[in-house]
């Protein structure tokens, strides 16, 4: 699997990229992982709603043909698009996605963090009363983010058996453009980054740890 590291990229120019490349691969075409940044932008998914995006402000809003509702891009956040050919791989979405999440359940590992997922509602999640030590609250809960902070998002395209855009985690940010939308539509929640938590990380080598992972977990 070829690993690309394009630095800080914006956003459309990245998604045009994989568009094209996703359009002129064939069935021997090798699977790549593109490292990115970028500039700081609120995506928008096929299904995104406008009531999510609640002030935009000077950010510019781009829509995707992702899955997924809006959310923010910005630096300090790593950002990973697998491009996978899943035929070959012999898995399906639903494989995928769980493998996406287990590389970065095991990237905050290594710095100490437990990261967990939560029933429909793709990314990966923390207890922000000890992210360290405990995992998904138990016991009712009328609202299923309740405790719960938001570290790394998830928004795929399949397009012909074949994957782009991909994952995102927090690692130093400004989280504030977070405040302005209703992250991945779901208003209220919080969002976090490992700075937040009190980790401090390079991002650099945050970047090539999960592309470590997420290597491992979609190779031949």
């Amino acid at each position: 699997m070829q690993r690309r590291d394009w630095g800080e990229v914006p956003y459309d120019t990245t998604f045009d990229a994989m568009r094209r490349f996703t359009e002129a691969r064939t069935p021997d075409t090798p699977d790549e992982l593109w490292l990115v940044k970028h500039p700081p932008v609120f995506t928008q998914g096929v299904a995104g709603k406008e009531e999510h995006l609640l002030m935009p402000g000077d950010i510019p809003v781009v829509r995707s043909n992702r899955g997924g509702q809006v959310t923010y891009h910005g630096p300090g956040q790593v950002v990973i698009y697998p491009l996978i050919d899943l035929r070959r791989l012999g898995i399906f979405v639903k494989e995928y996605v769980f493998r996406l999440e287990t590389a970065v359940i095991q990237t905050l590992e290594h710095w100490g963090v437990i990261g967990f997922r939560v029933n429909s509602a793709p990314g990966i999640y923390v207890n922000l009363a000890d992210p360290f030590a405990a995992g998904l609250p138990t016991g009712p809960r009328q609202d299923p983010f309740e405790g719960l902070g938001k570290i790394a998002q998830l928004g795929i395209k399949v397009s012909n058996h074949c994957t782009y855009h991909g994952v995102s985690l927090n690692v130093a940010m400004n989280l504030e453009p977070f405040l302005r939308i209703n992250p991945c539509g779901y208003a209220g929640l919080r969002t976090v980054d490992l700075s937040t938590l009190g980790v401090s990380a390079d991002p650099a080598e945050v970047s090539e740890r999960l592309a470590d992972r997420l290597a491992a977990h979609l190779s031949h």
